[in-house]
């Protein structure tokens, strides 16, 4: 696809949770189409010590608002200078970047599966699904209830269960754990979330026979294949997650599983 560097205009930046933040970003122009499971680098100004871009999940795109969503972690100096824009204020974005979700086909069953800040592609992916004719499920994981993000957004597209570390909300434990799993048979696995949530849901779908996408989130500081912070072993050498990924096959991955 082709890449654009564009200046978004701010349009809005929520707190929805004390430590993340939803930007949503316009322009002028028509946004360039975006795929699930992609994502943008964004420059970030007016912070002497972030010297790269930080690559950001597509977390939805309002085509008829002309928006595109990032749902940011403020994690550091960069992230939580972003977290302080206003509306009006300028973003620039490298994006689309990376190869997305596999497009589910027409009456697939396919399970999303996110944790913690790794929610966000899958919202854009339910929605896609749901536009197609198809319902996803979605299975969300966190620490605590109050961990758990954009759950009334992601009830609009799908089926919603929740698993907590602590039993506040859903079923305790682990996304992994979830009696759905049980009860259910699903033709594909799509997850992001945290590696070892990831590594665990490969095994599941392994040993259930489930076709299996994770989206990795390994260090990206260039989103173009260049610089090779991201390199990620697999059967077919080493690739960059950047620009081979972020979106893998788990049976293209060296995991020890």
């Amino acid at each position: 696809m082709k890449k654009f560097l564009l200046d978004l205009s701010v349009k809005s930046v929520e707190q929805i949770h004390q430590r993340y933040v939803l930007i949503k970003l316009t322009d002028e122009k028509p946004l360039p189409k975006m795929l699930p499971g992609q994502f943008v680098e964004v420059r970030v100004d007016g912070s002497p010590a972030t010297f790269l871009r930080r690559p950001i999940s597509i977390n939805y795109v309002d085509e008829a608002q002309n928006e595109l969503w990032l749902l940011v972690a403020t994690v550091g100096e960069g992230t939580r200078k972003m977290a302080s824009l206003k509306a009006g204020d300028v973003m620039n974005c490298v994006l689309p970047l990376g190869n997305g979700f596999t497009p589910a086909k027409n009456g697939e069953k396919v399970l999303l599966i996110g944790g913690g800040v790794g929610v966000a592609p899958l919202l854009y992916m339910g929605a896609q699904m749901q536009q197609s004719g198809l319902e996803p499920t979605f299975l969300l994981g966190a620490r605590t209830a109050g961990d758990l993000l954009m759950l009334e957004e992601f009830k609009r597209y799908g089926r919603v269960y929740v698993t907590t570390e602590d039993g506040s909300a859903g079923e305790k434990g682990f996304v992994t754990h979830h009696s759905l799993l049980q009860q259910e048979t699903f033709d594909r696995i799509s997850c992001c979330g945290p590696t070892p949530m990831m590594k665990a849901v490969a095994r599941l779908a392994r040993e259930k026979g489930i076709a299996c996408e994770v989206s990795l989130e390994n260090l990206m500081a260039c989103g173009v294949g260049a610089c090779l912070c991201c390199v990620e072993k697999t059967t077919e050498g080493n690739l960059c997650v950047c620009k081979d990924g972020p979106v893998f096959n788990i049976e293209q991955l060296l995991w020890q599983i």
